[in-house]
């Protein structure tokens, strides 16, 4: 930062010069085609076009979950393929939230990207990875913000990234903005490494100790002969409306069922006291209740930790009640996750475009069931594999946000500039 701070002074003791977006660089759309144009399988008579969904949009990163291949009948400019340096920006459609959400392509590549996407190229007296750290900063936020609110216009086109201005201070003071925020992000990407990795070691012991009980001379259990009860949510069409004038209490669906808890946002639906009632009469719910999603996306699972005085569930999520004498929740809980038990429940699954596992299937289900001791003992080992990759207070979570707001802070402040004057 000294560094930094003596070159300034050195090399733009006046401040530094603003231009606009439409002087300095290259903004090349993608290409268009049609659904018919998409291939499956013969990759060599394709080109590989990446989408807004490969910006991940936590940290402007590049992923290749779900790259499209189009048919070489296409036509690809030159221009359109990705080189090194290219900043590959999300232009429009699609959601919102990806308008304006980039990512820094390190080498060329044979990918071309879609028409909703678009490339930044810039010049030599402006390094593009400078430009790429002022492209996530809060000037390029805030610009955009107000040039889409002020026109008809939804997607990013040449018109509306022409007069967003620019510094570009001294070939020097950008490389070491660079190298100093660059600190930021690989610093953040190798605690993104471990988190993965830990992600991995859970999934892996998780599953491997339920296989293992599975498949040993540990007894076997109908679900039914461990549990209370078995309970779903109530259906709202015939009993009451969501999101009255007077719902103040949650209506939890699978959206809510977050990292073994229950988490409300401003989507989740809302009922009112009468509403809640019927519920409450139907789930009962209670402190130490497994949530399970019995259908659509079946196989979610959280735990009941506190009162549930302000919300329930609704119809598909079932509530089930463990004998807390013969399985403690959260082995229950886990063992629910698993994906040998996943398997097993899948197969019971029933219904046309929408399955669901029949409650009275759920309640056959046949699971293992160790002494107490030896339930605790796997819940403290899972428990403790789960605190590191999603705490959100103490574990890699926690971190991770941490540096990422430290390379907020710092980039928005390095990026500020005295501006030269005319």
């Amino acid at each position: 930062m000294t560094k930094l701070a003596e070159l300034i002074d050195e090399l733009c003791p006046d401040g530094v010069e603003y231009v606009y977006f439409k002087d300095v660089c290259q903004y090349i759309r993608g290409i268009t085609y049609k659904k018919t144009q998409e291939i499956k399988n013969d990759e060599d008579k394709a080109w590989a076009v990446l989408r807004a969904n490969n910006i991940t949009l936590s940290d402007n990163t590049l992923n290749f979950d779900d790259v499209k291949k189009i048919s070489k009948s296409v036509s690809v400019k030159e221009t359109q393929f990705l080189k090194k340096g290219d900043i590959l920006i999300c232009a429009g459609s699609g959601s919102k939230e990806h308008i304006g959400k980039v990512a820094y392509i390190f080498n060329d590549m044979d990918f071309t990207f879609g028409g909703f996407m678009a490339v930044i190229r810039c010049p030599r007296a402006l390094n593009s990875r400078f430009m790429f750290h002022y492209m996530t900063s809060g000037y390029f936020q805030y610009y955009l913000k107000h040039a889409l609110n002020s026109t008809t216009i939804n997607n990013l086109n040449v018109g509306v990234m022409a007069n967003f201005e620019i510094p570009v201070p001294p070939l020097e003071i950008q490389r070491e903005i660079v190298r100093i925020l660059d600190k930021f992000t690989e610093l953040t990407a190798e605690l993104t490494a471990e988190l993965t990795a830990r992600e991995q070691q859970y999934e892996y012991y998780l599953n491997k100790v339920f296989d293992e009980q599975s498949s040993s001379n540990i007894k076997l259990f109908e679900l039914s002969d461990v549990i209370i009860s078995l309970h779903t949510g109530l259906n709202p069409r015939r009993f009451f409306r969501l999101n009255t004038d007077d719902a103040m209490n949650y209506y939890v669906t699978i959206r809510e069922l977050v990292h073994h808890g229950v988490e409300f946002n401003d989507n989740t639906d809302r009922i009112n006291d009468e509403a809640l009632h019927l519920c409450n009469n139907r789930s009962n719910l209670e402190v130490g209740d497994i949530l399970f999603s019995g259908t659509g996306t079946i196989g979610e699972t959280a735990i009941i930790k506190s009162e549930p005085k302000n919300w329930n569930i609704k119809e598909g999520i079932y509530a089930i009640k463990p004998n807390q004498d013969k399985i403690l929740s959260k082995y229950l809980m886990y063992l629910l996750s698993s994906s040998g038990m996943k398997k097993k429940y899948l197969a019971k699954a029933a219904g046309g475009t929408v399955k669901s596992v029949p409650m009275k299937a759920m309640n056959e289900l046949k699971i293992p069931v160790p002494p107490l001791a030896e339930q605790q003992r796997i819940v403290d080992v899972l428990d403790r594999f789960d605190a590191i990759c999603h705490d959100l207070t103490a574990g890699l979570p926690a971190e991770i946000e941490a540096r990422q707001k430290q390379y907020e802070y710092y980039r928005d402040k390095l990026l500020t500039f005295k501006r030269k004057e005319a």
